[in-house]
């Protein structure tokens, strides 16, 4: 396995909060979320593996068009919960 590095020299992938069962937790704690490379690799992982990502946000969390967009296009394997 060759690993991808960016140009600061960080290896690329994301991890999850938590994984229970068919499941992969996300959880954040922002004013505003946008469709980030951690929400899209994950994603990704969960489409391939049959999983679904759930994605905690609190209650007043905006969401940008580019997140609204993702979600209604991936509704099978992508869930946003508020907390």
């Amino acid at each position: 396995m060759e690993f991808m590095m960016t140009k600061w020299h960080v290896a690329r992938g994301a991890r999850a909060d938590a994984e229970i069962n068919n499941k992969i937790f996300l959880i954040k704690n922002v004013s505003e979320m946008r469709a980030t490379y951690q929400v899209r690799l994950l994603l990704y992982r969960a489409v391939q593996e049959g999983t679904r990502l759930v994605l905690d946000l609190p209650k007043e969390c905006k969401l940008s068009a580019n997140l609204k967009a993702l979600a209604k296009e991936h509704r099978r394997n992508f869930e946003i919960t508020r907390t």
